[in-house]
């Protein structure tokens, strides 16, 4: 099973949702950057479970301890190593997993696998959980990337059909810092009572919603960006692709460009005030696989939690028949809300892996 990845700087998660503790490993991080443990504290509150009444009812301080890598709240220049202690735990909710396969979830894919050995109690490591530490990380880097006033942030698109508005060649730090300040970060408040209606509709049929997160980064220079392979877009799709649950990935306009003229898809060049600007946005800041200067937008597609109350097909292993499954445990009914902080974290790392670290 891999867990590190990046040249620029180097991941090492570890830990399973129910294990002793979860973390991360940093590696390649400057030395003497004092780290405001507040904002890393703040970014962690808005993953944590049992938080609000549209997650999980498991509650989790998420309270990060440093086990190297900062002294007196400054980096030293040696890894960061961060552990957070599970403490919440029901494993006896679990038990009917080791035979019986969950569908949606990652069960039977890592049974063959792994030969059956693989910890499946909150999914092991498959589980939404480990982003906590991830968490972390792109708050940490976050910090690095506002010195040199580059600046993330990320709203709730959709769920299920209701539609948030759409970031556009606008944006500016002022909208990023309102959506900070959201517990569900829209830019239509509006449109979030239909949101939450829609979740308490499925959840009170035993069923999930999923819904889009839009993640926006302003302040990137023009020029980021290793094409073919080591593209922005690319580094940025590994992340993303590596959270659990995201199935879409588009930039800018993303799937709409397909159905534009190219006279309607293409964003003209101007020069305002002697730097470079384009009208619109509709590849979302990146052409040929490198920044442009323009607001970096893409839009993840997070689908319905796989964990639902309602009696299910499925099969045992163990016996080799098909069977029914009943989900137990405390599961979110939209993982949409708390995956903003993960979007935004891994857009983090990725920008971070793009410009070269520690330069």
């Amino acid at each position: 099973m891999s867990a590190n990845w990046g040249k620029n700087i180097e991941l090492s998660i570890f830990g399973e949702s129910h294990g002793k503790a979860i973390g991360i490993n940093l590696g390649k991080l400057p030395a003497g950057l004092k780290i405001d443990m507040a904002l890393v504290e703040k970014e962690m509150l808005r993953r944590a479970p049992g938080n609000n009444k549209l997650s999980t009812a498991r509650k989790e301080k998420d309270q990060i301890e440093i086990m190297s890598g900062i002294q007196d709240g400054i980096t030293t220049g040696a890894p960061l190593c961060a552990m957070i202690h599970n403490a919440d735990q029901h494993s006896k909710d679990y038990s009917l997993l080791e035979t019986h396969m969950r569908p949606g979830h990652s069960d039977f894919a890592a049974y063959v696998k792994y030969h059956g050995y693989n910890d499946v109690r909150g999914g092991g490591h498959f589980s939404g959980r480990i982003t906590a530490p991830i968490v972390f990380a792109g708050a940490v880097i976050k910090q690095i990337l506002a010195q040199q006033k580059i600046y993330i942030g990320a709203h709730i698109k959709s769920i299920q059909s209701v539609q948030d508005q759409v970031f556009d060649a606008t944006l500016d730090k002022n909208v990023l810092d309102q959506l900070g300040q959201q517990l569900y970060p829209v830019l239509d408040k509006a449109v979030f009572t239909q949101m939450e209606a829609a979740v308490d509709a499925a959840r009170s049929q035993c069923d999930s919603v999923g819904g889009q997160i839009e993640c926006g980064v302003i302040g990137l220079p023009a020029g980021i960006g290793e094409p073919f392979f080591d593209s922005l877009e690319s580094t940025i799709a590994h992340l993303m692709f590596s959270i659990p649950a995201v199935k879409g990935l588009e930039f800018g306009d993303g799937f709409d460009l397909c159905k534009m003229l190219g006279s309607e898809a293409n964003d003209s060049y101007y020069y305002e005030d002697n730097k470079v600007k384009t009208k619109t946005n509709h590849n979302g800041g990146i052409v040929g696989g490198i920044s442009n200067g323009m607001p970096i937008t893409f839009t993840v597609g997070i689908k319905p939690t796989p964990s639902i109350a309602q009696k299910q097909e499925t099969i045992n292993v163990e016996t080799k028949e098909n069977t029914e499954i009943e989900i137990k445990g405390r599961h979110d009914p939209c993982i949409v809300f708390r995956a903003v902080a993960v979007v935004e974290a891994m857009c983090a790392i990725a920008i971070y892996e793009a410009m070269g670290g520690n330069q």
